[in-house]
């Protein structure tokens, strides 16, 4: 017979307020054209933003790529890309406003639900201990060290 460990609470949505996440997974599904964007807060909370960039017909869904692209450039803080790969994302830090909206179930009629919103995207240069990848990074993995010209 195995053990199994469960984990403590179960799920919760994260506060209402100002948070910082960390992108930690993106899946892009191109046929489909769904973008599943996975982040996480300093202290563990997950939070999954989807985007439906094609509609059921196969076209582009003009909306939703504006928002997509509002978010990607907001978290790469460069607001003159063209284009990215889905995984240029993945290590980047972004600000929101974090808002719950209630909802009447689909499967349970009669039943609300609440659900976390993201607004007011902004770019982030890591949780404020010293970890970052998008802003500053970008900008010293391209430079000298300059350890090597003190060596000279």
């Amino acid at each position: 017979m195995a053990k199994i460990k469960l984990s403590e609470g179960g799920f919760s949505l994260i506060p209402e307020g100002v948070h910082t996440f960390k992108i930690t997974e993106v899946e892009y599904k191109e046929d489909f054209g769904k973008m599943k964007v996975t982040m996480q807060t300093k202290d563990g909370k997950k939070h999954t933003e989807q985007f439906s960039l094609l509609t059921q017909k196969g076209e582009v869904n003009e909306g939703a790529v504006k928002a997509f692209s509002y978010f990607a450039k907001t978290a790469l803080n460069n607001f003159n890309l063209d284009e990215i790969d889905d995984q240029d994302l993945v290590g980047c830090y972004i600000t929101a406003t974090v808002k719950h909206e209630e909802f009447e179930s689909n499967k349970n009629p009669g039943k609300m639900l609440k659900s976390a919103r993201l607004s007011d995207w902004t770019p982030a240069a890591g949780f404020g201990n010293g970890e970052y990848k998008n802003i500053a990074k970008a900008v010293e993995e391209d430079e000298d060290d300059l350890d090597d010209f003190l060596d000279d």
